[in-house]
């Protein structure tokens, strides 16, 4: 691979910072991604625009690839169709009338706190699967959310929050499966107790859990989020009125079919199945002697695409059974909800090219090469965190860090006699941190979708506390590297 230097660093960093100064992320990953191909074409603007095509259309020739784009699309289909089937809205009704009678005395700011609380406590239990765990969130909750008048942007916060870093500190999933590999690739003998071990030094995700339960439970908001909360309560409205919704109004804010039953299981059927068969799918996808071995090795964009596309179809003979809806008109339904998605599609597709882009350039590499040579022992832990942190952020990837930071996190403190179990942890904490809060990362971009929130909006309400959990972890790991832990 040829190297590109401090060259690599800047398509994403385009990308990033014309998302959060403009708040049109098409247009900001377009431009980062052209400018990145104009520098592979040797800065020949017309080569690197017919090779910026190119390698947008490169993005199918990986079938993972392909299926989180068409997972973006059957996820419409599906909350269409528990939307008109009544399904949604039972759910709510029901839930509401449970918060009132659980804080009869608590008033709406109790009614608040709970939902928030459940919303958290959700996400947290579906460990198994990080996409799983925010669809399941955003789509249950978001109309309990707004029954309540909690902004789009503290549910997408409190979504995004709970799904990542549960699955990264409870890794009995692909994420732990991943990180074996590829701590048994630096020559490890035990990598599963290596993770358990670095999973202790995980500070990161466990600062962010801790903090959203804190602002649950105080009230107290911060920056842009404090702002957006402002707004909700003094003119109700949930969105900012300029907002760009990451789902069309045809998927958002489907009404039930007149006539048809409030049913609250018409939609916790469809979605607890999808929950399962993502469960049943990674062990059938998986290699191993054991069950726990086949789900450690099981393809999770094969579970998830597998799983949804059933839950569809059980949806539909669902309500096909009930009367609801018939099968022509269950169909009619989710190609509304699949056009709803068109535009999350291709800002998926564009994400997904940013980060085969950075790749290609070396950017990680690069970046990550470059801090070695400032590094002390008591130094290793801290800097491996921020250097992971900077490399998730600007390439929107937790796993390509994990991949390009292991190789030189475990390497590093071995041969600086510092601990390993705590620069693997350092190098995993800071991959969940560009994951967690990037403009560019798939995550934080179907959490935007999941809430129907503006993506960039979700970023630039999220980032504050991100950045102080991140601010945290360093103090920590700055600490712990001086004492010798």
């Amino acid at each position: 691979m040829d190297s590109f230097g401090w060259f690599s660093l800047l398509p994403p960093l385009l990308a990033i910072g014309l998302a959060l100064w403009t708040r049109q992320v098409f247009i900001s990953l377009a431009a980062g991604l052209w400018l990145g191909f104009v520098i592979m074409a040797g800065w020949n603007p017309i080569v690197g625009t017919f090779d910026t095509i190119d390698g947008i259309v490169r993005v199918f020739d990986s079938p993972g690839n392909t299926r989180i784009v068409l997972l973006t699309l059957v996820i419409g289909a599906l909350i269409a169709l528990i939307q008109r089937s009544g399904g949604v809205a039972g759910f709510v009704r029901r839930l509401i009338a449970m918060l009132e009678r659980l804080s009869d005395q608590a008033g709406r700011k109790g009614q608040r706190k709970l939902v928030e609380l459940l919303a958290l406590v959700t996400a947290l239990l579906l460990f198994v699967e990080s996409n799983i765990s925010i669809l399941t969130v955003g789509t249950v909750y978001r109309p309990v959310f707004d029954k309540l008048g909690i902004p789009r942007e503290k549910l997408a916060y409190i979504t995004d929050s709970g799904s990542a870093p549960s699955c990264i500190l409870l890794p009995i999933n692909a994420w732990g499966a991943y990180l074996i590999g590829l701590i048994a690739a630096q020559g490890l003998t035990n990598p599963v107790g290596q993770l358990v071990n670095a999973t202790l030094y995980n500070f990161y995700p466990m600062i962010v859990i801790i903090m959203l339960v804190f602002v649950i439970m105080s009230g107290r908001d911060i920056g842009e989020m404090k702002r957006a909360e402002l707004r909700a309560k003094e003119t109700g409205k949930l969105t900012r009125d300029d907002a760009q919704l990451m789902m069309g109004d045809e998927t958002t804010s489907i009404p039930a079919k007149e006539g048809a039953p409030l049913r609250a299981r018409n939609m916790l059927i469809p979605i607890a199945a999808m929950v399962l068969l993502m469960i049943v799918f990674l062990i059938m996808t998986g290699e191993g002697d054991t069950i726990l071995a086949r789900m450690f090795s099981g393809s999770g964009s094969k579970a998830v695409i597998y799983a949804a596309s059933i839950a569809v179809l059980l949806a539909m003979v669902l309500y096909k059974a009930q009367g609801v809806m018939g099968i022509r008109e269950s169909f009619e339904q989710a190609l509304k909800g699949i056009s709803g998605m068109v535009s999350l599609a291709i800002l998926m597709v564009l994400a997904l090219a940013l980060g085969a882009l950075c790749k290609d350039l070396g950017t990680g590499q690069f970046v990550a090469e470059t801090a070695k040579g400032f590094i002390s022992p008591a130094l290793v832990p801290a800097l491996i965190f921020l250097i992971a942190c900077f490399v998730s952020f600007s390439t929107g990837t937790s796993w390509g860090t994990f991949a390009v930071m292991l190789p030189i996190a475990v390497p590093l403190a071995t041969g600086m006699d510092t601990n390993v179990s705590l620069a693997i942890a350092a190098a995993i904490g800071g991959g969940v941190f560009g994951d967690h809060c990037s403009p560019t990362s798939d995550t934080s971009i179907i959490t935007s979708m999941a809430t129907a929130n503006d993506h960039i909006d979700h970023i630039r309400t999220q980032l504050p506390y991100a950045l102080i959990a991140g601010g945290l972890t360093t103090l920590l790991y700055l600490i712990l590297g001086a004492v010798g832990a």
